[in-house]
């Protein structure tokens, strides 16, 4: 089935309180999708970030972001009362994010909450907590020690509890068991609406669709609690990190710095940490879309330690063995593969071998013999004008050079009357792809101003919201009678 959606991280959503939330305007903005005649939503990792937040660096695998916990929910079931924090600041202007506002301000008003959710624990409570023990035990731990070590990676812990040392480690749960509670409240009170948000998406027609980074942050419970698993030194230090080598657009290369995978000890064990974590993340989402799915194939690996990644070296994945024992352990799964930028053969035959789709970016055209220009489209794939990664469509078209600019206005018939982002989203929607992504940008005609991430920089980051009133209904109509025209309409085949 044809098939459409619109790719916005729930970061971006419109609030009152500093972040956009799995609250009003996240169900406002699932109406708003099914008037459009949308059937999914793709978002972003909805982990807690760390420093520099961005969502690709998570303190968890598995737990939920608490600036996505929406405070006018709360206040509603009497958790909260407005004046609690309906007047404190959260930063100054309702298009950006202030992440070091929001840090000082959200967690308070989240221990409120918690009190007296703590003091009269729900039926569901507890079985939560049962349910999710084997990752929630170690989080919410995880977060109780940064909290005493003021915000301290473990790496620099003193060792008994950076090397979790039985006895040390009995001591810190008994002495921060009021912090833990507070950890495992806020976890309970994420999941509660997340389930509750998906289930709205889910009954309106919509897939909701998830974003797996390959590799986990150095500062994380996944390592602390799992340093068998990464490639880690007999002081627990990472030998080599990941990242990119250089290339056209980086002399140095992209130094990512996340500890490597043990891939020889993960198969030894059946690949049981990933298993747990692909099956964890189908919790929460209805497809996933795996990130630097090259990595799976060969990855690129920086000496612990470089200030660049000149000095890397690619190193063999886990390559069709990894997927069929997941296949095998968890059955079929909806996952869209990130393959792109350099594919070599063995990757491509390793894309071929799982059957999942692959993903294709219209600002990729240019290059005729890439295979990113529409005419060369499998179905079997994913297209995008652009991804997070990316500038927006007018961002981009702005950028260009006169000879491609020349191009891409031809092949894809721009007309600046009507916008010229609407040729390139609408050669999205006319492609052969089986699905197809519109940023929420672009089809508002935003520019570069509302770029969501530029690779390789910090401090200008996910920092991109919408404005209340910007997707209207008039945009929504427009859009459902495209989807009608290009056969993209739910259960319209």
């Amino acid at each position: 089935m044809r098939r459409a959606g619109i790719l916005l991280p729930i970061f971006s959503l419109p609030s009152p309180y500093g972040i956009g939330t799995m609250g009003g305007a996240a169900r406002d903005f699932i109406e708003f999708l099914a008037a459009a005649g949308q059937s999914a939503w793709q978002i972003l990792p909805v982990g807690p970030t760390s420093f520099g937040d961005s969502p690709y660096q998570s303190f968890s695998s598995f737990a939920g972001n608490p600036y996505f916990i929406d405070l006018d929910d709360l206040a509603e079931e009497g958790l909260l009362l407005r004046e609690e924090y309906a007047g404190l600041n959260w930063g100054g202007t309702p298009d950006r994010i202030d992440y070091g506002t929001l840090y000082k301000t959200r967690f308070g008003v989240l221990r409120i909450a918690c009190r007296r959710l703590l003091a009269d624990p729900p039926a569901d409570y507890h079985t939560f907590i049962n349910e999710n023990i084997e990752w929630l035990e170690d989080y919410t731990l995880f977060m109780a020690l940064k909290d005493r070590f003021g915000g301290l990676a473990w790496h620099r812990w003193p060792d008994p509890l950076r090397l979790r040392q039985p006895a040390a480690m009995a001591e810190a749960r008994a002495e921060l068991a009021e912090d833990i509670s507070f950890w495992q409240g806020v976890q309970y009170l994420f999941f509660r609406q997340w389930n509750s948000l998906k289930g709205l998406a889910n009954e309106k027609g919509i897939s909701v669709i998830g974003d797996l980074p390959i590799y986990v942050s150095p500062d994380s419970a996944d390592i602390w609690a799992n340093p068998e698993q990464f490639w880690l030194d007999e002081n627990l230090t990472p030998v080599e990190v990941a990242g990119c080598p250089p290339d056209g657009f980086t002399e140095d290369g992209q130094l990512w710095g996340n500890p490597l995978f043990h891939w020889e000890r993960m198969k030894e064990d059946g690949y049981r940490w990933w298993i747990r974590r692909i099956d964890f993340q189908f919790r929460l989402y209805d497809v996933l879309r795996i990130d630097h799915f090259r990595g799976f194939d060969e990855f690129y690996a920086v000496p612990y330690g470089h200030t660049t990644a000149r000095y890397g070296r690619w190193r063999p994945g886990p390559g069709k063995d990894f997927f069929r024992v997941v296949n095998e352990a968890l059955g079929p799964r909806n996952i869209i593969a990130e393959d792109l930028g350099f594919l070599t053969e063995s990757v491509k035959d390793l894309l071929a071998s799982t059957g999942y789709p692959g993903m294709k970016l219209l600002q990729f055209a240019t290059d005729l013999d890439g295979g990113y220009a529409p005419h060369q489209y499998p179905r079997n794939c994913v297209v995008y004008p652009g991804t997070h990664d990316n500038d927006t469509i007018l961002g981009w078209l702005d950028s260009l050079p006169d000879h491609d600019r020349n191009f891409v206005t031809r092949y894809f018939r721009l007309n600046e009357a009507e916008g010229l982002h609407w040729g390139v989203i609408r050669s999205a929607w006319a492609s052969v792809a089986d699905l197809a992504i519109i940023p929420a940008q672009d089809l508002l005609g935003l520019g570069s101003e509302s770029r969501i991430n530029i690779p390789s920089t910090t401090g200008c980051n996910w920092l991109w919201r919408l404005l209340p009133g910007q997707l209207t209904e008039g945009l929504a109509r427009s859009i459902r009678e495209d989807m009608a025209l290009y056969r993209r309409l739910p259960f319209v085949k």
